[in-house]
């Protein structure tokens, strides 16, 4: 039996697509999504509704306290469980998210790093707080051209990661990555790999549907949901979880540097950032299969018709 990923950029329509399809055949539906992972990120990560997943569950979401950090390392082991799950009970399994890097790691497999130094990450993370993330990103045009053209200059997580790598090793982590593709073989299960994409067109509908799902986010309670987490001793900008699209910008509103209108705008505009890096890593893959958008049974019945090529073949 195939698997299938189920690819697009925030707000595409991606659960419903994957919901169209897991009403036509059994489906095991994975989550490929870092910010469902965490519990209690519900309004803001657009988690699906308890009615829903309670009729199609998906797996891989709140399985993780926001003050746990969940890495693409987790992800590939998890995901790899629940794949096998899936199999094992005849169903098809179908990855759904948004989490490009989630998406690459469990194609291609992840790269051997080195063990975080946990000094020099302090020391880096305390840098970027004197000086601002797009300076180390300068730094590290200086020393891994390739890594920085891959990693955005306010991408604090993975420029971190890139310079604590070089410094620890010499060696850039581009490099690594290059070995990563050179060395992984397709999927481990030797199943085949169905990879689908939404993508949006024109773009102008897109940026409308981020506003207006934006908009039902503040009337459902999002602001109410940040205070919440932000009342945690243990939570703070610094943690994945936290610096979310749309919980950073809430976050900050509350600290009291953005008013309601600032705050808004600002998240807005983070979110048709993430959507522009999304799609960009997906044209960057020629191998993916391009959906309608705006349609789930359309798309549905598009995969339908892929598997039936692939069962029949």
């Amino acid at each position: 039996m195939p698997i299938v990923l189920l690819l697009g950029p925030t707000a595409a329509g991606k659960t419903d697509a994957a919901i169209a399809l897991a009403e036509r055949r059994p489906c095991h539906l994975i989550s490929m999504d870092s910010a469902l992972v965490y519990r209690g990120l519900n309004i803001g990560a657009a988690k699906p509704p308890e009615a829903l997943l309670a009729r199609h569950p998906h797996a891989l979401i709140d399985i993780r306290d926001p003050a746990d950090p969940y890495t693409a390392a987790d992800f590939v082991v998890d995901a790899d469980r629940e794949v096998r799950h899936a199999l094992e009970r005849g169903k098809l399994p179908v990855l759904v998210g948004g989490t490009m890097l989630y998406a690459r790691v469990f194609r291609d497999g992840l790269a051997v790093l080195p063990s975080a130094d946990p000094e020099l990450r302090a020391a880096i993370a305390a840098e970027a707080a004197a000086k601002g993330w797009p300076k180390l990103h300068e730094r590290l045009t200086r020393v891994d051209p390739a890594a920085a053209a891959n990693i955005h200059p306010h991408n604090g997580t993975r420029l971190q990661r890139a310079l604590e790598v070089f410094e620890t090793t010499g060696k850039p982590i581009s490099t690594y990555w290059k070995e990563q593709g050179q060395s992984a073989a397709p999927y481990r299960l030797g199943q085949e790999l169905l990879e689908f994409a939404l993508i949006p067109e024109p773009r102008a509908a897109l940026h409308r549907r981020i506003e207006e799902r934006f908009d039902l986010m503040l009337a459902q309670g999002l602001v109410e949901e940040v205070r919440k987490l932000r009342a945690r001793e243990d939570l703070h900008l610094g943690l994945p979880a936290m610096r979310t699209v749309g919980y950073r910008q809430v976050w900050r509103h509350l600290n009291g540097e953005w008013d309601a209108m600032q705050m808004r705008s600002k998240a807005l505009a983070a979110t048709r950032q993430l959507a522009r890096r999304q799609l960009t890593w997906m044209r960057c893959w020629p191998w993916l299969e391009t959906l309608p958008w705006g349609n789930p049974e359309t798309a549905a019945a598009q995969i339908e018709a892929r598997l039936a090529c692939v069962t029949s073949a």
